[in-house]
């Protein structure tokens, strides 16, 4: 039985997959066709219902629901991993003072990661009234601000890393104030499975990508070549801060905490989106 099996190319995913993919654990009879591409082509295609099982965001998963369920492994959640609002030295020609200047966040231009991303969910979590949005590829933020395309950006994946580097500042940490607020991990992302699957191939999947996760962490920190073949501009010290961050014991299993968290973002993404029809949080789960 062959599946098609979509993540991205950052190295917190190529970790996970890289021993189901690579055949580096027994995959039980089962193939997988590997499709990587960026998450929000990934979140386009789960609501188009595209591939057999994929990474995405977890909005994209909630507008899924009739076609898809939230494996129990592989999964990226946690604390202080969330994105982060980023502004230039200067912000419409002066130093941008959060503390004094938050409401003006609301008659700026946002540049986001996707309209189906968590990140754009947890900043209208935190900014309600913030309607200027411009959707771009995550890597695209940090030179869209630093151009002045857009006042402000948030950003996620590696760039978290790297955005002090080329002279922006964080304005706020928008996983923190989840957390305060809601007293929760973040979810970030997960691994979904098409419901026309059958539970015994969908179970025996999950098994495999923990086997999977598992396989890496016991090689760790070492960096495999498939993990540096996808992250060709990234140092593998960049890489592994990458991995450290995205990939954890909820990567192996959500437990109830886990699933909790899911369950709360669930609630408050039906809240921002004024509308309760996407599905009750009974049906998110294998």
């Amino acid at each position: 039985m062959k599946l098609t099996l979509g993540f991205s190319p950052c190295p917190n995913d190529t970790f996970i997959f890289d021993a189901l993919v690579n055949k580096r654990i027994d995959t039980e009879g089962l193939e997988f066709e590997a499709i990587l591409e960026d998450v929000e082509t990934l979140n386009q295609w789960a609501i188009q219902g595209k591939l057999d099982i994929t990474k995405l965001s977890f909005p994209a998963f909630f507008q899924s629901l009739d076609k898809y369920l939230l494996l129990d492994s592989g999964s990226a959640l946690g604390e202080g991993v969330g994105p982060l609002l980023i502004s230039n030295a200067e912000v419409r020609g002066k130093p941008f003072d959060f503390a004094q200047d938050r409401s003006e966040i609301n008659k700026m231009k946002i540049a986001l990661p996707g309209v189906n991303t968590t990140a754009n969910l947890l900043f209208s979590f935190a900014f309600p009234e913030a309607y200027h949005k411009k959707f771009m590829i995550f890597s695209a933020i940090e030179g869209a601000v630093l151009n002045q395309e857009t006042d402000l950006g948030v950003i996620i994946h590696e760039n978290r890393f790297t955005y002090m580097q080329k002279g922006l500042h964080k304005v706020i940490d928008l996983g923190e104030y989840w957390e305060t607020e809601m007293k929760t991990p973040i979810p970030l992302g997960g691994i979904a499975i098409r419901k026309t699957i059958s539970k015994p191939i969908a179970l025996k999947i999950n098994e495999l990508i923990r086997k999977s996760v598992d396989h890496a962490f016991q090689n760790y920190p070492a960096v495999s070549d498939y993990v540096k073949q996808h992250s060709q501009a990234m140092s593998e010290e960049v890489m592994r801060q990458h991995i450290d961050l995205y990939v954890n014991n909820y990567s192996l299993g959500l437990g109830e905490e886990g699933r909790s968290a899911i369950k709360t973002l669930f609630a408050v993404f039906n809240k921002i989106n004024n509308q309760n029809n996407f599905g009750s949080d009974t049906s998110l789960f294998l």
